[in-house]
């Protein structure tokens, strides 16, 4: 359907027209004469018939006899053809927040997910005549590009390789957004922005998952733990032996090593032992 821009004449004139016509129908009442005033107000209420108003940011779509006319997209006062039908459609920007969907993401857990979209009309003719309720059209494809979209990607990428619904927000709400505009653009509507508002584990697993995430925070932080204290180590045995301070055969060395490592890795304060002795 494609939309052709109407510029009907302006309202002022043919209210006017109006007012003459009820004016001479009133005079020829009271003159007595018979045919004119009735054929003077017939006119009239014709022309009422083709007076409508378009409010900013709205059109209004003109069909004739089951015929498409024309859509007028200026505000004012106009005059389309007597006895056409008109309806109004809006073309501000609008908000539609989904509800939290249950999915299965890409490895089988399930997710609640919801997701606010903004949008506006921008084809008025297309909106109208080429689906049912395009309001209604618009929240169930919102929805099942939801679905599909949370279907294609794991909740949290544990190997932290590839994308994840949790992690790469903006990426997966762009992708969203292409998928709906693709769906969308039938029924004449542009996605202006779509953004993930709930995204949550399922109450059924989100405490397993939860100690998941924690022993991978853990793993992680151990990991850095454990790099930092062997470089640090590596750092004083250096020093230690351009220094010259002491002389450290394999034996001294390996033990030095396990204190330091112990002393950094380990969670609680370190208690130094102090040997007055040898180690031999």
């Amino acid at each position: 359907m494609k939309e052709k821009t109407l510029r009907p004449i302006s309202g002022f004139w043919v209210l006017a027209l109006i007012a003459v016509c009820l004016a001479g129908g009133i005079y020829g009442a009271v003159q007595e004469y018979v045919a004119v005033p009735v054929i003077l107000f017939v006119v009239a209420g014709v022309l009422c018939t083709s007076v409508t108003v378009v409010q900013p940011n709205k059109s209004v779509v003109v069909t004739f006899f089951g015929q498409y006319v024309g859509t007028i997209v200026t505000s004012g006062l106009f005059a389309v053809i007597p006895f056409s039908l008109r309806k109004t459609v809006s073309l501000r920007v609008r908000n539609f927040n989904s509800v939290k969907l249950k999915v299965n993401d890409v490895e089988g857990n399930p997710i609640e997910i919801a997701a606010v979209i903004v949008f506006k009309v921008i084809n008025s003719a297309k909106a109208l005549f080429d689906v049912d309720k395009y309001m209604a059209f618009v929240e169930i494809q919102s929805e099942t590009a939801l679905r599909h979209v949370a279907s294609k990607y794991p909740y949290d990428n544990f190997n932290e390789s590839g994308m994840s619904l949790r992690a790469n927000a903006d990426e997966i709400a762009k992708e969203l957004a292409t998928e709906l505009q693709e769906r969308l653009s039938i029924s004449g509507v542009e996605v202006i922005e779509a953004r993930l508002t709930h995204l949550a584990y399922s109450t059924e697993i989100a405490s397993t998952m939860l100690q998941r995430q924690q022993a991978s925070a853990i793993l992680s932080a151990r990991q850095i733990i454990v790099e930092g204290a062997v470089g640090m180590v590596d750092m004083a045995i250096k020093q230690l032996k351009e220094s010259g301070v002491v002389e450290l055969d394999e034996e001294r060395k390996a033990a030095m090593i396990n204190n330091l490592m112990v002393a950094i890795v380990s969670e609680r304060g370190a208690s130094p032992v102090i040997n007055a002795g040898s180690l031999y």
